[in-house]
């Protein structure tokens, strides 16, 4: 099957982007790896009357390391991330997640904007953002404006995007001293969507306490989120703490059900990937030393 006829817009500058949205409404589709999009045109599940293409726009394509922070453009391609020494050292919980993205192939293509804008809730990229508390820079005609991670994902494919609005960055915060990540996942192939994903960010004190936690839940629910762990801080970080984390939380989850999964077998999931991945964190952080 083929897409339907469409108009083609290749823009040349981020201004020339922002007034396309506005002239197609809700009749233009902004494209940029394409990676998801391309197989909903080709499926007829979109049928846009406009895709408006900005990977001309090459300013949203670069990676800033910034004081308290990192900014990825939304044109950034997964791979070119996935090599990129300075996000290795920077923000580790986006390294471990990347492989799991797709394929080879896909990942040359997919860009890092694009995965949060489709907003699936098994995409290993929008639950890092969602887990580390990142955000997501937002222009438009009106200006400019940066959404907390947490409250961009609104559901299954819906996010807190205008249609007349363009995803230009992404924001990660920077590691810290004994601050350790894990990202853990399973699927029925390595590359498929996750039938669940788990990413754990734990710092420790110098007593090997948990000082800070953050446990964020992908292919659970109907989007990534970060479940509230918030009575175990003060806990010693051990496989004990990481097993009663995990089984709390598991408690309080609602899982959606598909084709791949049950609510139950999800639950399960959520309490072996959690603790495994609470406890990887752990030992990641107990083994900092200084400030990154």
């Amino acid at each position: 099957m083929k897409p339907v006829a469409f108009e083609y817009c290749y823009p040349d500058t981020l201004e020339e982007a922002l007034q396309l949205p506005v002239e197609f409404g809700e009749d233009g589709a902004l494209i940029s790896g394409g990676m998801s999009l391309g197989a909903m045109l080709n499926m007829r599940l979109v049928r846009p009357a406009a895709v408006i293409d900005i990977n001309g726009l090459e300013d949203l394509a670069k990676i800033e390391i910034k004081a308290d922070k990192v900014t990825t453009g939304a044109l950034v391609r997964q791979a070119i991330a996935m090599q990129s020494t300075e996000l290795a050292s920077t923000v580790p919980l986006l390294m471990q997640a990347l492989p799991y993205v797709g394929h080879y192939q896909t990942r040359s293509c997919g860009t890092l904007g694009g995965s949060v804008a489709h907003a699936d809730p098994s995409a290993e990229i929008p639950l890092s953002i969602v887990t580390l508390g990142g955000s997501i820079s937002l222009s438009s005609l009106h200006g400019q404006r940066e959404v907390a991670a947490t409250d961009f994902f609104h559901g299954l494919l819906t996010t807190d995007r205008k249609n007349d609005e363009v995803i230009t960055a992404l924001s990660w915060p920077k590691t810290t001293a004994k601050t350790g990540f894990s990202f853990k996942e399973i699927a029925q192939r390595h590359g498929d969507f996750a039938i669940a994903a788990v990413a754990a960010k734990v710092t420790v004190s110098d007593d090997e306490k948990i000082k800070d936690l953050s446990l964020g839940l992908g292919g659970i629910e109907d989007r990534p989120f970060v479940a509230d762990t918030s009575s175990f801080v003060g806990k010693v970080a051990n496989p004990e703490t990481a097993n009663a984390i995990a089984n709390a939380v598991a408690d309080t989850v609602s899982p959606m059900v598909d084709l791949q999964a049950n609510a139950d077998y999800r639950r399960q999931l959520v309490r072996v990937l959690g603790a495994s991945a609470l406890v990887a964190a752990m030992i990641d952080a107990k083994g900092q030393r200084g400030n990154v």
